[in-house]
């Protein structure tokens, strides 16, 4: 190693380096905040809806009660899959929903007239027509793979209600309907994480957005990015029981074995998301008769406050895969919900990306073997 190569500090994970600006997402990690273009995400969870947050986010604004009016019809034209792409769900169905919808998301561009335009206005109507389109590819395969027709779309639900519609091929109550809203709302964005920063890296290619967004969902396919919601679950069943959770976190623990839904790359205060999934896991648990998951959530929470003063807090994650489950939803969709919700970030971060592009070109330091003569196969 040269002196040169002494001096080079190694980021690992890029963690802590800032490759570019962004207007869109704002998080302290050590605080505990996340805003959307400069609005809490608790007042988005509590006040706005899906479809005002995705135009906050591709718009950089609210909107007013025509132009919201107008954005909502756009995305419930959208709600369309070309016939080519129900024959590949099809064909691959047998595969996990994940890997589903990566390929058919990547089919899609072969169907999409805009395909090759990386223009601001034509890749913002790609990532609308996808925002509508990656709800029913998951619902479709949902159906398709449990030897049913795919459920065509409802006009008159909102984005969140039309996605539990299709899915379950029954009309969400009211109160599933503004969970999933909300779910998706605190899932729209969260600055570069990994399938973000893969989106944009495609995107520095200048590849088009569908090329960004598989990237994306590839990414998210990964169980270190996606999976914690799924893993959650299977860990209160594991548990069982609210007495039993202490001396789970107690095993762990001892163990150096992280506890699911617990600590986050960025915050090191509890993610302000999760408060908002809190609330739906109690009332849902007792609605439908099954209070023990809260309460294990609960006891978890309790169990794991000694290590809150080291930044091992609860995140989004630790309730969402609970409230899915209590709403008959098998745990392998619980990643492709999260993917639900994420295009229009992914969306905004290729937008940006393209508004001033640069190719995204990281080194790595070379540690191999020095300078050695090359010797033919019959003497070695």
């Amino acid at each position: 190693m040269s002196d040169d190569d002494a001096k080079i500090e190694i980021h690992r994970g890029l963690k802590g380096v800032y490759f570019d600006r962004s207007r869109v997402c704002y998080i302290d990690g050590r605080a505990g905040e996340l805003r959307y273009c400069g609005y809490s995400i608790h007042d988005l969870a509590e006040r706005s809806t899906f479809e005002e947050t995705c135009y906050l986010l591709m718009k950089g604004e609210l909107p007013t009660r025509a132009a919201l009016d107008a954005f909502s019809a756009e995305l419930r034209a959208a709600r369309i899959l070309p016939p080519g792409i129900y024959d590949i769900i099809r064909t691959v169905k047998s595969a996990h929903p994940m890997d589903v919808l990566r390929t058919a998301v990547s089919a899609l561009a072969a169907f999409d007239a805009e395909v090759a335009d990386n223009s601001h206005e034509a890749t913002l109507r790609k990532g609308i027509r996808l925002t509508s389109q990656v709800p029913m590819i998951v619902a479709a395969h949902e159906q398709l793979r449990n030897g049913r027709e795919p459920v065509p779309p409802n006009p008159k639900l909102s984005h969140a209600a039309n996605f539990l519609y299709m899915l379950k091929g029954a009309e969400p109550s009211a109160d599933a309907a503004k969970l999933m809203d909300i779910d998706m709302v605190l899932h729209a964005e969260h600055g570069s994480n990994a399938s973000a920063f893969a989106a944009r890296v495609v995107a520095g290619t200048e590849a088009n957005l569908h090329a960004a967004i598989t990237a994306g969902v590839a990414a998210l396919s990964g169980p270190a990015h996606g999976g914690a919601a799924e893993n959650v679950m299977r860990m209160a069943q594991q548990i069982g029981d609210p007495a039993s959770a202490a001396e789970y976190v107690k095993s762990k623990r001892a163990n150096r074995e992280p506890v699911m839904g617990f600590g986050h790359r960025v915050y090191r205060a509890e993610d302000p998301r999760a408060r908002h999934m809190r609330a739906g896991v109690e009332r849902l648990s007792r609605e439908m008769g099954q209070p023990q998951w809260y309460q294990i959530l609960e006891a978890l929470v309790e169990a794991m406050k000694p290590y809150a003063r080291h930044g091992v807090c609860v995140n989004v994650d630790f309730y969402s895969g609970v409230v899915y489950f209590l709403n008959g939803i098998p745990e392998d969709l619980f990643v492709p919900i999260f993917a639900v919700g994420r295009v229009p970030g992914w969306t905004v971060q290729v937008l940006e990306q393209f508004e001033n592009n640069i190719l995204i070109r990281p080194l790595t330091l070379y540690n191999g073997a020095e300078p050695r003569p090359y010797v033919s196969i019959e003497q070695r």
